[in-house]
């Protein structure tokens, strides 16, 4: 069985939804740009508020994806 190896990244996403829709759209930019993601952790949740009230879901986490060198391996 061949080794793996993979990086990990700190993300925050945000939502004026939900924290569920701030992970999601968080991991959605990700996959924009990192190939082969493999799992997403959710490490803090915290809220923006504005004149009392809920302005922003926030949700930080680590995602992980393989890492390959610029050979191909």
């Amino acid at each position: 069985m061949a080794e793996s190896v993979y990086k990990v990244v700190e993300l925050v996403g945000t939502s004026s939804e939900s924290w569920e829709r701030a992970a999601a759209a968080a991991v959605e930019r990700a996959s924009s740009s990192l190939r082969d993601l493999r799992v997403a952790e959710v490490t803090e949740q915290d809220l923006a508020l504005k004149d009392g009230k809920v302005e922003q879901y926030r949700v930080k986490l680590k995602v992980s994806f393989k890492y390959e060198d610029r050979a191909g391996g």
